[in-house]
């Protein structure tokens, strides 16, 4: 499974939203309306799962699906 989809079928099930609706366009707070405690418990499931760590202030900067597949790209390396 690619990064792209481990990170949608993640974000999927912490939002409880049909996979096949998010993209990496889909932005947290404007379509999954998701408020900055959300993002938090997102994130922390994202260390988890990806075994990285994003620091909070990283965390403003990821505003879609698109900023965490990239962010944890440049991090795997």
């Amino acid at each position: 499974m690619e990064l792209q989809d481990k990170v949608i079928k993640l974000v999927s099930e912490a939002t409880k939203m049909d996979a096949a609706n998010i993209s990496l366009n889909t932005s947290f707070v404007d379509d999954l309306n998701l408020d900055s405690l959300d993002m938090v418990e997102l994130m922390m499931k994202m260390e988890d799962e990806f075994g990285v760590e994003i620091p909070e202030d990283e965390t403003e900067n990821l505003k879609s699906i698109g900023d965490v597949v990239t962010y944890l790209k440049s991090k795997s390396h």
